[in-house]
């Protein structure tokens, strides 16, 4: 962990290119420092994952509307400073990927951070190894 899922409507499909965002915001999670200087995401942990929905319904439905929903999901034991900044610098970088578009269409964006206990976590990896 930390992983993103990006859920964003299918009329955007033709318009943006999602695989770009999705590395751009890994990138953006992986450069975050906490206050002592110590990287808050850890590298072979950072996923982004960017699913279309084919069927939806935006508002009122009256124009060809368009969303893009992010959610981080991480562990406990970061600072709510380190939350906010990371959570500002996603915003940001998702924020410029759409900016020329933004411009050209009807599209609302909402990023959600979550963060918790799990109640079961089990890892099985050979990509984490290669960051240590």
């Amino acid at each position: 962990m930390p992983h993103l899922v990006i859920l964003y409507t299918e009329n955007l499909e033709p318009q943006t290119d999602m695989t770009a965002l999705c590395r751009a915001l890994a990138d953006t999670m992986i450069a975050q420092h906490d206050e002592s200087g110590e990287q808050v995401f850890p590298t072979g942990g950072t996923r982004v994952f960017a699913y279309p929905a084919r069927h939806f319904a935006v508002a009122d439905g009256k124009a060809d509307y368009a969303f893009v929903y992010l959610n981080l999901r991480m562990g406990l034991g970061r600072s709510d400073a380190v939350k906010q900044h990371a959570g500002q610098a996603l915003l940001s970088r998702t924020q410029a990927h759409f900016a020329e578009l933004y411009e050209k269409r009807l599209l609302g964006i909402t990023l959600q951070i979550d963060e918790g206990r799990e109640v079961y976590n089990a890892k099985h990896s050979n990509i984490h190894p290669l960051f240590q």
